[in-house]
């Protein structure tokens, strides 16, 4: 069953209403910008594994907007259907049953931004 939760349509409107804090806390923002962009620079753990890492911490946090920008970022950085779902298993593990609710919704957001990857019923 898909979830009825549009995330392309959450994420636009999560940025929008980010772009209001970029403007009215500039130095707060441009710290959590310089945080993240640190955090997903090359290192030792390539860029698709740590976006990989951040969705199942955002299913285990129960955190919509997560799951919507970073199974965008999955999207663009290639990752399979297989690679998400493996993910969501951990995620899953270590968040019980609630986390299992939010990995259900994982799976429609990464639907939504990668038809390519969904099978064929």
């Amino acid at each position: 069953m898909p979830s009825s939760t549009d995330y392309k349509a959450l994420t636009r409107e999560i940025s929008g209403n980010v772009s209001q804090l970029r403007t009215s806390q500039p130095e707060v923002m441009q710290g959590f910008n310089a945080m993240g962009k640190a955090a997903l620079a090359p290192g030792a753990i390539d860029a698709k594994t740590k976006e990989l890492i951040a969705l199942g911490i955002g299913v285990a946090a129960r955190c919509d907007g997560c799951i919507g920008f970073h199974t965008q970022a999955l999207a663009r950085l290639g990752a399979t259907r297989a690679e998400v779902h493996e993910t969501l298993a951990i995620a899953v593990y270590m968040g019980g049953g609630p986390a299992l609710m939010y990995a259900a919704n994982a799976v429609a957001a990464f639907d939504q931004v990668a038809p390519e990857q969904v099978p064929v019923a």
